[in-house]
């Protein structure tokens, strides 16, 4: 495996607090971070941001507005992140689909493809930069754009249930899924955009606990408790 994409949540770097940012979960992922680039492979990350921002919950903000802030939340997230993965010795670099003057570089694929093989960690933030598109949408269309070999999706639930766990207890975990199945039972792995776009472009997704002692090295080293879904 050359190069991955990890999906982050906002929510989970928050930590117990639920907003914001805790720290040393953040430091902890960046650390784990750095074992993987350290051992030659190339990490592409995006982050959400429900940590500070939940426009669709609103009923008084234009759609388009609320999700440009949603937007603007996720480029906050990898800007803090990238800081924390730069304390602990990584370089990087944060990309975005828009112009953020000196805060951020724009978004290109030859330009990712550049910071990657100089060894650094690229995050997209920004979405994919239009309103109606979700941050899954988005860490889907730049693993396809980048060709990574695989999305690895880190959580605050440690695979793909065939129901809610956190509502039903007798919810069952799926060891492996195929995308079709995913689309067609409306798993809410994604939302169904960006499904079909994995589907689609045969991009495979790993689904895991962020919260698993050392979860994202372990899943890259084969010692994987999550669901795959497979194309």
């Amino acid at each position: 495996m050359k190069r991955i994409l990890l999906k982050l949540s906002g929510e989970a770097l928050a930590g117990d607090k639920k907003t914001g940012f805790d720290e040393p979960t953040v430091k902890g992922v960046a650390l784990q971070v750095k074992q993987l680039v350290d051992d030659g492979i190339q990490v592409g990350i995006v982050i959400g941001g429900g940590n500070f921002w939940r426009g669709r919950s609103s009923e008084s903000i234009d759609r388009t507005k609320a999700d440009q802030i949603g937007m603007l939340a996720t480029v906050m997230n990898c800007i803090y992140v990238s800081e924390i993965f730069r304390s602990v010795g990584m370089m990087t670099n944060v990309l975005t689909p828009f112009e953020c003057g000196s805060f951020t570089k724009l978004f290109s694929k030859d330009r990712a493809n550049k910071y990657f093989e100089k060894g650094q960690v690229v995050f997209f933030a920004g979405g994919t930069g239009h309103p109606y598109f979700s941050t899954d949408t988005g860490v889907v269309l730049r693993a396809v754009e980048v060709e990574a070999d695989v999305i690895l999706l880190a959580k605050a639930i440690d695979g793909v249930y065939d129901s809610d766990p956190k509502i039903n207890p007798e919810a069952v975990k799926y060891d492996e899924i195929t995308i079709d199945e995913v689309v067609a039972r409306n798993l809410q792995v994604m939302d169904m955009t960006a499904s079909i776009l994995a589907r689609d472009n045969k991009m495979p997704m790993w689904v895991f606990g962020l919260n698993e002692e050392n979860s994202i090295v372990n899943t890259v080293k084969g010692k994987f408790n999550g669901t795959k879904v497979t194309v």
